[in-house]
């Protein structure tokens, strides 16, 4: 655990240290797939009606083995968790893998407590391009119509709004809402380059900020991959004691908080499923 003040004030020995055990971790939860297997448990999908659905999406070059002990913990306290398979590594555009998930959830029956997307990292961004496209399609907001194609993103209404993918927010955990100015040292990276601030999927979905809202935004006090944070205004912001992009993944105060947004966001959404 480190405090916020501890954090901001780390050593560049105490940084390399983090940032090391940071790789170590990501390391064994990515080799977690050879034992933990392709597909995600089918306890998983059993859970409390009452509750929202969690949709888990990993970040970058992860896997769903990466956020097993999040939907683990998220299942064991009743929510229904769905691990969306077929995106690999994760690597394809935003949009694109946004359009996916829009697919895939389609296929299956809304829940009545509605859904919350739970995204680590670049998961988060694929997360608020849903939120924001779903939220149109309820026909109650102009959200994506400030953008063309596959990169729009604009604005949303209140809380209380549902699509018909019953999306009812999104929880990133160590998400860039704004880019990574660390994207410029690997944009030789197709997949990396767009996560940088100037790109422009990225613009649109900073540009669309009334679904801020919608958002909670859970971050480590120190992140060597988006080091210029992960605050999005608008949202409920929420520091968790722990350095590390990935590290923050495993940190009971991460679970802790994430389980606190869902609450936060299913009781937004209330009004407006009892409507």
């Amino acid at each position: 655990m480190i405090g916020p003040e501890a954090g901001r004030r780390l050593s560049p020995l105490a940084k390399w240290w983090w940032w090391s055990l940071d790789y170590v971790y990501a390391g064994w939860r990515q080799a977690a797939l050879l034992w933990d297997g392709r597909r995600a448990p089918r306890r998983w999908l059993r859970g409390d009606p009452a509750l929202p659905e969690v949709v888990l999406l990993p970040g970058i070059y992860e896997h769903w083995s990466f956020v097993r002990p999040m939907g683990d913990a998220l299942n064991r306290a009743g929510h229904r968790v769905l691990a969306v398979h077929g995106m690999g590594a994760n690597r394809a555009d935003i949009a694109e893998t946004s359009a996916r998930l829009a697919r895939a959830l389609g296929r299956r029956r809304t829940p009545d407590a509605g859904r919350v997307i739970v995204g680590h990292s670049k998961g988060g961004l694929i997360g608020k391009h849903l939120l924001v496209h779903d939220l149109a399609a309820a026909g109650r907001s102009g959200a994506g119509r400030s953008g063309a194609g596959r990169s729009g993103a604009g604005r949303a209404d209140a809380p209380g709004d549902r699509g018909p993918l019953g999306i009812i927010g999104v929880v990133g955990i160590a998400t860039p809402f704004g880019g990574s100015t660390r994207a410029w040292l690997l944009q030789q990276d197709p997949s990396i380059r767009a996560l940088r601030p100037d790109d422009p999927v990225i613009a649109a979905l900073r540009s669309a900020a009334s679904v801020n809202a919608h958002i909670a935004s859970i971050h480590p006090v120190w992140d060597p991959h988006v080091p210029n944070g992960s605050v999005l205004a608008g949202a409920h912001n929420v520091e968790v004691p722990v350095a590390g992009h990935f590290l923050v993944m495993r940190a009971p105060a991460t679970v802790d908080a994430v389980r606190d947004a869902i609450g936060r966001l299913a009781a937004s959404a209330a009004p407006s499923r009892s409507g």
